[in-house]
């Protein structure tokens, strides 16, 4: 299976990385969780990467579950300063 590049992934799900990025450097947040369905995992370390080189912030990926918004990990926030959940819908805020 051919890897995809960060452009085909965002084709594919409208990953908002200029929205994320700039919401990162507004916060001055280095160390990011990101949590994605199942469905998106295999692209994981592809985002993770492309948002850790356009902001040098270190990136780490929820393995477990994410049922959508409500689901954080309790606990995680001593451990990061931002969380970022992807989602296969939009979610209105």
């Amino acid at each position: 299976m051919k890897t995809k590049s960060i452009n085909e992934i965002n084709e594919i799900y409208d990953l908002e990385l200029d929205k994320i990025v700039g919401q990162i450097k507004k916060e001055g947040a280095k160390r990011i969780l990101l949590q994605f369905p199942d469905g998106m995992k295999p692209y994981a370390t592809i985002v993770c990467d492309e948002i850790s080189q356009r902001t040098g912030c270190e990136c780490f990926i929820w393995l477990e579950s994410c049922y959508g918004a409500c689901d954080i990990p309790s606990g995680i926030e001593k451990d990061v300063d931002l969380v970022v959940q992807f989602g296969h819908s939009a979610w209105k805020y």
